[in-house]
């Protein structure tokens, strides 16, 4: 008897992971293998983030949190929206969660009904396909093109709204292009927006401190949606702190409350000292992000010249975040005489196995003709992956 439900066996395995996974075991089994796969950055939490989670130890916040979130860190969050983006929120506004992909389920769990429409602009983040679909939802994907920068122009969008979309899922900087939108491109989204007042929109913005040309840009900015928009955003890439999981929205308070209401019947409030540590880390700036936009920023110029040396590879260079979205389509159909490449995600695969480089087909952020690469690491490995993979793609015919 299977006992499994439908909603599981129809959803996808994230693809980044399984990458990040797989490139892990082999490691393990002793192979030399770069990963390019994971969107993590390669530096340390900054010591007094790390010294203010040691002070809540010592200090016994071992309690159960409120659900939303300490009022100091919603708090800071609110600081953070009004210094840095110029938007205002209050505590009752703010929703504390399990990292970004957390506040990204929370905010469709509550706003989308089976069969309403979600609309994701491709190339997407991996998660938000899976779950607009866990809730019932229907995607409706809006593509783009490298040649267009991967950008999606007002005019595509709002031939893509019907009377049944609830929600547009929005992401700049962008996970996996890299592509940051100008404040002149984002009024002209938010214009769609305005014009149709059945339509939520949610701000992924969880990359805004990775930017090297031009200006971040909240969506929420915009006033004449900001009753309808709900603001994403999360410690995790800012600050080096993947694995204390905090991400948060800021949202209208009908919204916010109705995500405390899911979020206290499903992981209640998250971890005290992660939530001590973000609110250090939003409450002080030691330079630490603008020593890693510097060295990202370094090594985005490193591997985009790299990968410019490589026949038949195309790419558009990134304004922001630490991804480059290779168009490998002159590779699809070839052969190494053993397998041949159909697919994005064959690539991925072939390099993993040939070039030992851990990167992730482009199939599951609906970019069916690219891989992307992570370039949060090394100078050394970058050269090194590069090279490599140069080396491999010669063996396809």
């Amino acid at each position: 008897m299977d006992f499994l439900s439908d909603r599981i066996k129809s959803m996808a395995a994230s693809a980044t992971l399984a990458m990040t996974q797989k490139s892990r075991e082999l490691k393990n089994r002793g192979f030399d293998v770069i990963s390019l796969s994971i969107g993590e950055p390669d530096f340390n939490t900054p010591d007094y983030v790390k010294e203010a989670a040691k002070r809540a130890i010592d200090d016994n916040f071992s309690k159960y949190p409120p659900v939303s979130g300490y009022e100091d860190l919603r708090a800071a969050v609110c600081a953070k929206f009004k210094r840095e983006n110029g938007l205002d929120y209050t505590p009752d506004q703010v929703v504390v969660s399990v990292g970004g992909k957390h506040s990204v389920i929370n905010v469709i769990m509550v706003t989308v009904n089976p069969g309403d429409e979600v609309i994701i602009l491709a190339p997407y983040w991996v998660s938000y396909y899976d779950q607009v679909k866990l809730a019932g939802g229907v995607p409706v994907i809006v593509n783009t093109t490298l040649e267009n920068d991967f950008k999606v122009t007002p005019t595509d969008l709002e031939a893509a709204i019907t009377p049944k979309t609830k929600l547009i899922i929005f992401n700049s900087p962008s996970n996996p292009t890299g592509m940051v939108y100008t404040r002149e491109e984002m009024e002209g989204i938010a214009r769609v927006v305005g014009k149709n007042p059945h339509v939520l929109i949610l701000s992924d913005e969880v990359y805004e401190h990775i930017v090297y040309e031009g200006e971040h840009v909240s969506m929420a900015s915009f006033d004449f949606i900001y009753d309808r928009t709900i603001t994403l955003n999360a410690v995790s890439k800012s600050y080096a702190m993947t694995g204390w999981r905090i991400g948060y929205i800021g949202a209208p308070v009908w919204l916010a409350k109705a995500v405390n209401k899911l979020q206290g019947q499903f992981t209640s409030g998250t971890c005290t000292i992660a939530q001590k540590a973000a609110c250090a880390a939003m409450s002080y700036d030691d330079g630490s992000r603008d020593k890693m936009r510097e060295a990202f920023k370094r090594r985005r110029d490193l591997i985009c010249g790299l990968l410019a040396e490589v026949e038949g590879v195309k790419i558009r260079i990134p304004q922001g975040a630490f991804y480059v979205l290779p168009d490998i389509s002159f590779y699809l159909g070839k052969s190494d005489g053993e397998k041949v490449i159909n697919s994005a995600d064959d690539l991925a695969f072939f390099l993993l196995d040939r070039a030992r480089v851990a990167t992730v087909g482009g199939d599951a952020f609906g970019a069916s003709n690219c891989i992307r690469i992570s370039y949060a690491t090394s100078d050394d490995h970058l050269i090194e992956a590069v090279k490599r993979i140069k080396e491999s793609l010669k063996l396809l015919k």
